[in-house]
């Protein structure tokens, strides 16, 4: 059992990766604006706290943008992970309500929480919100890289699905964990390998993936938004039908990455399917 980036660990790729970084067109987008060179806050919290604003200030309900940290709450009070988590979790999420410095520090602060849910092993030693403090350049970037994906959307989207996962349809919880505990067969996109697994946008056409990164794609992202449109395939959901295009939008870097799937051999997608993400029937 894995999450799609956990499996993306677990496995060796052929050279070069399933699908070569250097095939993603990439387009820059120029603002003029440089980030300031340091940041207080580690650049996986900046870069959860981005997607999330993002998600809010593009017209999601901020409890749906932050639904993962506030799940990631409920769990670290559970296991007395956090004293009072869910109590501090509402309190923060209620003072996130635009692109201010309070917001932005809540944010940076909620998101912490995130990894009660995604990653409980390393969670008990993660840094708190007590410890995740934006100073003033942080803040900065923060606002500068929001603006960006703001933009970037103005002209690739607009969203039409944020927070997508690949559940069937009709969901089952019975069915997803007869699968889980006995291993084998699969659940909309999901597989007794891969039992985990969630995504960033869509647009009409294209699977987006938000990356924060100082550097360019690598190999695991590319792949990682492969499994994801073969997941979202093989899930059934209606929004994944007309996704014909994979793309990373890096709002540090200002720059578009995207790939066709019809550029894709089919020899590829289904080597991913049968090596990486095991639907029995392959």
């Amino acid at each position: 059992m894995a999450t799609v980036t956990g499996r993306i660990k677990e496995i060796k790729q052929p050279q070069g990766g399933y699908i070569k970084p250097s095939k993603f067109s990439t387009t820059i987008i120029d603002d003029r604006k440089e980030l300031n060179p340091k940041e207080n806050v580690h650049g996986i919290i900046i870069g959860i706290a981005v997607d999330y604003l993002t998600r809010f200030l593009m017209g999601s309900d901020v409890y749906e943008a932050f639904k993962i940290s506030m799940k990631g709450a409920l769990i670290a009070e559970k296991y007395e992970g956090v004293k009072n988590a869910k109590f501090i979790a509402y309190e923060l999420i209620d003072g996130i309500t635009g692109l201010n410095k309070e917001s932005i520090i809540n944010a940076c602060k909620l998101v912490t929480f995130d990894v009660w849910y995604r990653n409980l092993p390393w969670a008990f030693r993660a840094k708190t919100y007590r410890d995740t403090n934006p100073d003033k350049e942080t803040i900065e970037n923060i606002k500068i890289l929001i603006k960006r994906c703001k933009t970037f959307f103005k002209k690739y989207g607009p969203i039409t699905q944020d927070g997508f996962d690949f559940y069937p349809e009709e969901k089952n919880h019975e069915i997803y964990e007869n699968m889980i505990l006995s291993g084998n067969g699969s659940y909309g996109g999901y597989t007794a390998t891969v039992t985990n697994g969630d995504g960033d946008f869509l647009t009409a056409d294209t699977l987006w993936d938000l990356k924060v990164s100082k550097s360019k794609p690598t190999n695991k992202n590319t792949l990682q938004l492969l499994m994801y449109w073969i997941m979202g395939q093989h899930s059934g959901q209606e929004i994944y039908k007309n996704i014909t295009k994979i793309g990373i939008f890096n709002p540090r870097l200002n720059t578009v990455f995207l790939h066709d799937i019809n550029d894709i051999p089919e020899s590829v997608i289904k080597a991913v399917e049968k090596e990486v993400i095991c639907y029995d029937e392959i």
